[in-house]
């Protein structure tokens, strides 16, 4: 039985997440599906992480096991023929047993896209979150610097999550503006539930004047939600890249 590793891309739109549920489409149901189509096997998939619905992959990967014979190189094009349209897997790899694509993974970057302009662009929409008051860069990127780091993300974690170890590192947040889309990348060893977009959140605020600068540090060590910005839409988050020590 081989271990294979598959790296895919998919708009999350039509999806409720990555993991499986009982009542709602995901990613993890339609993709495992298409794997039963394709080898004759029951097969389970391993993600890289959870994504909320509406949020998209640009390069998620999924391990699985399976005694199917087709050969690494021909698995994409093969598995894609099963696939529905907004889902599409680029490369598979064996990998040794032992992996998982959860938790062999180094470290994650998530992508946010803010289409900052008055008016709405329509080949946007569900793609990015539309933001019609202009936005200091500069002051994002103060926020930023506030933000990342080895810490007690606690604040930073929807209300009602169940974890208890809230300490993450945020290696960098990196904010670029090219015509009307601003574009924040955060690369940490991981995130915590809504994390991502409550970071995004704060920084829009803060470069909004809602939180000052010079407030973020108390902020984030009252390690109480209230206290951070708001959680911004998922249809801007895309999972980004994930790496791997193989």
């Amino acid at each position: 039985m081989r271990n294979l590793l598959c790296r895919m891309s998919y708009n999350g739109t039509a999806y409720h997440g990555f993991q499986r549920q009982k009542n709602a489409v995901t990613i993890e149901e339609t993709v495992e599906n298409a794997l039963d189509l394709l080898t004759g096997e029951k097969n389970v998939i391993y993600g890289c992480g959870r994504t909320d619905a509406r949020v998209h992959g640009i390069n998620y990967y999924f391990n699985f096991k399976t005694d199917s014979s087709i050969p690494v190189e021909k698995f994409p094009l093969a598995l894609n023929s099963k696939l529905p349209d907004d889902i599409s897997v680029s490369m598979c790899r064996e990998v040794p047993d032992d992996f998982n694509a959860r938790f062999s993974a180094i470290k994650k970057t998530y992508r946010y896209l803010i289409y900052n302009d008055r008016i709405r662009n329509p080949f946007y929409d569900k793609r990015a979150m539309f933001f019609p008051r202009e936005l200091d860069v500069e002051k994002m990127r103060e926020a930023a610097d506030k933000i990342k780091g080895t810490k007690d993300f606690a604040a930073f974690m929807a209300q009602g999550s169940p974890i208890t170890d809230t300490v993450r590192s945020v290696y960098s947040i990196e904010i670029e503006k090219k015509d009307n889309i601003i574009q924040i990348d955060v690369c940490g060893n991981g995130f915590l539930y809504n994390m991502v977009r409550i970071i995004v959140g704060t920084i829009i605020d803060t470069a909004t004047g809602k939180i000052k600068i010079s407030e973020l540090d108390e902020r984030i060590a009252s390690k109480k939600r209230e206290n951070t910005g708001f959680t911004a839409v998922p249809d801007g988050l895309y999972l980004y890249d994930v790496y791997y020590d193989i």
